[in-house]
């Protein structure tokens, strides 16, 4: 489904050349959901955002499906991100002056869906996670946890098979933590494959495997399937 070949990041920083990743190389298969940890300043939403198509690395390939990302027009890449990817963010980016229900709609029209279909499709999400009597409220009327959820149903809106989460609980107290790492692991069981970059220990064990940075490199021995090496 991914897989990362020798793949590096640097970038200049007051005159010096900072490699926040360093030939990172591993598979992701289909299905898999790996936590990503490491101290800050590690490469975990470096390494994130070069999975998404997000930001060019500076050598190696990035694969999705077999198909090298890089290797695209900006334009295809773009395609391929709206078509296979969803992001959740820990700072939600909602737009705050739409609705819940609004908000979930937009992947939709971007795709160009038909009005009728949007709002039912995005009723139909904002009552999986909880929310279906806070279709009209806007962001500001709605509780941290709760924005959340409509980022999640927004997520969902275009059924990304790849599902890259930045820090899903940082902003949330742990009951509300524990409920989004339920809606993750629920995902998971539904097929589609989660990278979940995290420095909460409680949500890295939930996931099926850890994979942990170190400066930028990848730490092959240590990563583990619910406590086996890796092959």
């Amino acid at each position: 489904m991914l897989r990362m070949e020798q793949v590096s990041k640097q970038y200049r920083h007051r005159g010096q050349v900072v490699t926040a990743l360093d030939d990172a190389t591993f598979d992701i298969p289909k299905g898999d959901f790996v936590s990503v940890v490491g101290p800050s300043g590690s490469g975990k939403s470096t390494l994130l955002l070069i999975l998404g198509g997000m930001l060019s690395p500076s050598a190696g390939r990035v694969l999705l499906e077999g198909q090298s990302l890089y290797d695209l027009s900006s334009d295809e890449r773009a395609r391929r991100r709206k078509k296979h990817i969803g992001f959740v963010f820990q700072t939600f980016n909602l737009i705050p002056y739409l609705t819940a229900l609004e908000n979930v709609k937009v992947p939709l029209l971007l795709a160009g869906v038909k009005e009728a279909a949007q709002q039912d499709r995005a009723a139909g999400l904002l009552e999986r996670v909880g929310l279906a009597d806070r279709l009209d409220h806007k962001p500001s009327e709605l509780s941290v946890g709760q924005q959340q959820r409509v980022a999640l149903a927004r997520m969902l809106a275009n059924d990304p098979a790849v599902i890259l989460a930045d820090e899903p609980t940082g902003n949330l107290d742990p009951e509300t933590s524990q409920e989004i790492i339920q809606f993750l692991e629920e995902f998971n069981r539904e097929g589609r494959t989660i990278v979940m970059v995290t420095h909460d220990p409680r949500a890295a064990e939930r996931a099926k495997r850890t994979l942990r940075l170190r400066a930028g490199a990848v730490l092959p021995a240590e990563i583990k399937r619910r406590g086996v090496h890796a092959a």
